[in-house]
């Protein structure tokens, strides 16, 4: 049985941040959580805290407007 990539769990250093701040608008919320190892709704409240949004390109590319 392959074993997961622990999820990190506490502080957000620099680089975390940094990565959030460029993948956040224009990938899928799983995905930044999966990349940056933490579970997806520490991505969404971090993201919201700091607010950022989605790309109005990536929504596009959802189908919502």
């Amino acid at each position: 049985m392959a074993r997961q990539k622990k999820l990190v769990k506490g502080l957000w250093s620099k680089d975390d941040i940094k990565q959030l701040r460029k993948l956040f608008p224009n990938q899928a919320t799983a995905d930044v959580a999966s990349n940056l190892r933490r579970p997806t709704e520490a991505v969404k409240k971090k993201a919201s805290r700091m607010g950022l949004k989605k790309s109005k390109r990536y929504m596009k590319s959802l189908g919502r407007t």
